[in-house]
């Protein structure tokens, strides 16, 4: 399943053939065919019209791959990070999809997708797939696609996902909601300990690990972080997150990384606590496409006199904004 190479379907098949049969690319996706991987999550990504059928034909796999997000702020060593994971997953025998996510122009919109092309080692294992998403100006470093192509790659039969998140600093916490464990980078010299207090990282991280391990200033941030985990509080049997030192250019402590990642896993199935994160993960996923498609229904709206009317009523201060609100949302209600 490596990105961007093709398999024997493809080349059997007419030109164009498939490029939007749902059940055909759902079929040679599930045999591990790249193309048909990459063709449905721009599918996903484009907001395809066939994208209710996609997610139909998937559904029942969901919740079968290990999701595991990274996150930290740019220059901690992600990329490098996930890197050496997919090398370690890979040698345990574990299919495993990577989603890196970049930011994207507020200008033009564009993307540099720089994380494929460091991973450029994994392109021809099969046993791996690599997907660049832009961010698409979507706070919280993810894009709005990315728990749908996280179904998809769940679907292709990967064993672990791999998301890794913009590294937009203190305001990206929205990969807590989509991954069964949390990984926070920081690296020596950073600031990341004050940091990770000011933007409730703290929170958010199952593990930390303390990248570049070898510079200065290791050891002191790994204390820092120590000491604020003991001032938590946890009641009994609550998760402590693991704090673990690695230099990932060097393939340095990824095993220590696995196997704290490993351990957070066995804590969420004895716990029983990863049915409610997967609860907890549809509710967001299924709470973000409503509000989609009510946005979807309000730009709808602009385009008629409704909003317009409203809103003159509003300025003129014979409505006030909350009754002209609710009677929006009558409008929407009775639009389907």
């Amino acid at each position: 399943m490596s990105a961007g190479a093709g398999g024997p379907a493809d080349a059997a098949a007419p030109r164009g053939a498939g490029r939007r049969d749902v059940p055909t690319l759902v079929a040679r996706a599930r045999e591990g065919d790249p193309r048909s991987v990459a063709r449905l999550i721009s599918m996903v990504e484009d907001g395809d019209p066939k994208l209710a059928e996609v997610a139909a034909a998937f559904a029942p796999y969901a919740g079968r791959a290990q999701v595991v997000g990274l996150t930290g702020s740019p220059g901690v060593g992600k990329s490098t990070t996930t890197n050496e994971l997919v090398r370690a997953l890979r040698a345990s025998g574990r299919r495993v999809g990577v989603l890196a996510v970049d930011p994207s122009s507020p200008f033009t919109g564009g993307a540099i997708l720089g994380d494929r092309v460091r991973m450029q080692e994994h392109t021809t294992d099969p046993g791996v797939y690599i997907r660049s998403m832009s961010s698409r100006g979507q706070l919280g470093g993810l894009a709005a696609a990315t728990p749908q192509a996280v179904r998809v790659l769940e679907g292709a039969g990967c064993d672990v996902v791999l998301v890794e998140t913009v590294g937009v600093g203190q305001a990206e916490v929205e990969i807590a909601s989509l991954a069964d464990t949390t990984l926070v980078l920081l690296a020596p010299g950073m600031g990341d300990a004050i940091q990770a207090v000011k933007a409730g990282i703290l929170e958010i991280a199952d593990v930390f690990v303390v990248n570049k391990a070898d510079r200065p200033g290791a050891d002191a941030t790994y204390r820092d972080i120590q000491g604020m985990l003991s001032l938590g509080e946890r009641g009994p049997g609550d998760w402590r997150p693991q704090v673990v030192r690695a230099t990932a250019v060097r393939g340095e402590g990824i095993d220590d990384v696995v196997a704290a990642i490993e351990k957070h896993r066995a804590w969420l199935e004895k716990s029983g606590t990863l049915r409610a994160v997967h609860e907890k993960r549809a509710a967001v996923e299924v709470e973000a496409i409503a509000l989609g498609t009510l946005r979807a229904r309000m730009g709808n709206l602009r385009d008629g006199t409704a909003l317009s009317k409203l809103a003159a009523q509003v300025a003129d201060g014979a409505l006030d904004p909350y009754a002209a609100a609710a009677a929006l949302l009558s409008e929407l209600g009775g639009r389907h």
